[in-house]
């Protein structure tokens, strides 16, 4: 009998202001990853949706190369595809690649759960989530994508001596706008462009502010999120580097948004708002349009739910 299993990961948008490499969302739009035994050797993969006809289809695949990497690191190398060993891996994208939305870290995801999965009968993702959050936090290097990805929710997460701490903090309901522009803004350019030191004063400011998104969002507290909703560590480095971002950032507040921030490492911006986000959307969309970016938007959900398997 054929086996198959179903991987379900949402995009999210890390940082979130000043929460810088610790705190993420989780948001409403999903990729999804089917593995499935099939006959012949190796691996065969297919992608659907964003990405087609970019991702690659071999071993570079990132939810390949997490999954036989899982599988190598559990001493599975009897699953591993190759001789007499095959798979068909279906890839559903729906989050786009190199926006800001955790792409990457739905395949990590996608391929660590799939390798645990398909090696462990009587699979559970409750009892397993620390350990694959831990594996990929080791992979990503940080966890503001995958937390959110694989709990759900607002997450706060960081490092303590190898050990991943977080945590799932309780939010009221809350949609946002989501606008990525056509341009390529990679994690290590995104990375390069930061300063190696950054002052006491600029520490504080984002520690606070942190902290009062945390209590904005878990309170309803428009007011407070719109002036908390700051950052010195990353935002000031990288928007300038966005054609229009800036305007389009403007354009959103004008348009009806309560406080805006890159989404990730950029080029998409989050706009969080009670109402109104068709409008806001479209108002980032016409401003990167008049930079030179074509640009897409969307209205989701920040999503309670995180990853499943089936």
């Amino acid at each position: 009998m054929s086996r198959s299993l179903r991987v379900r990961v949402p995009a999210t948008s890390a940082n979130v202001g000043p929460g810088f490499d610790c705190m993420g969302v989780a948001l409403d739009l999903w990729n999804e990853f089917s593995l499935s035994a099939a006959p012949g050797d190796g691996i065969t993969v297919t992608v659907e949706g964003e990405g087609a006809g970019v991702i690659p289809l071999d071993a570079s695949n990132i939810v390949v190369e997490t999954l036989a990497g899982e599988w190598a690191r559990m001493g599975r190398t009897d699953l591993l595809p190759g001789p007499g060993v095959g798979y068909a891996l279906a890839c559903h994208n729906r989050v786009p690649c190199g926006s800001g939305l955790g792409s990457s870290s739905t395949a990590i995801l996608g391929g660590l759960l799939l390798a645990r999965a398909w090696a462990e009968n009587g699979f559970a993702l409750d009892e397993a989530q620390g350990s694959i959050l831990a594996r990929a936090v080791e992979i990503e290097g940080h966890g503001d994508n995958v937390a959110p990805a694989l709990l759900g929710g607002l997450i706060v997460v960081t490092n303590q001596d190898g050990d991943v701490l977080t945590d799932r903090l309780p939010i009221a309901p809350m949609r946002v706008a989501v606008c990525v522009p056509d341009f390529a803004f990679s994690t290590s350019q995104a990375r390069a462009v930061l300063p190696k030191a950054y002052s006491r004063a600029d520490a504080i400011y984002n520690i606070g502010r942190a902290m009062l998104v945390i209590e904005a969002l878990r309170n309803h507290d428009d007011a407070l999120l719109a002036r908390a909703m700051g950052d010195r560590i990353h935002e000031p480095y990288r928007l300038p580097r966005i054609p229009g971002a800036a305007a389009a950032r403007l354009a959103a507040l004008d348009a009806g948004a309560i406080a805006v921030s890159l989404s990730g490492a950029g080029p998409g911006l989050l706009a969080f708002a009670r109402a109104g986000h068709k409008a806001i959307g479209a108002a980032m969309v016409a401003a990167f349009g008049a930079a030179g970016l074509p640009a897409r938007a969307w209205a989701l959900d920040i999503s309670s739910d995180g990853s499943s398997v089936f």
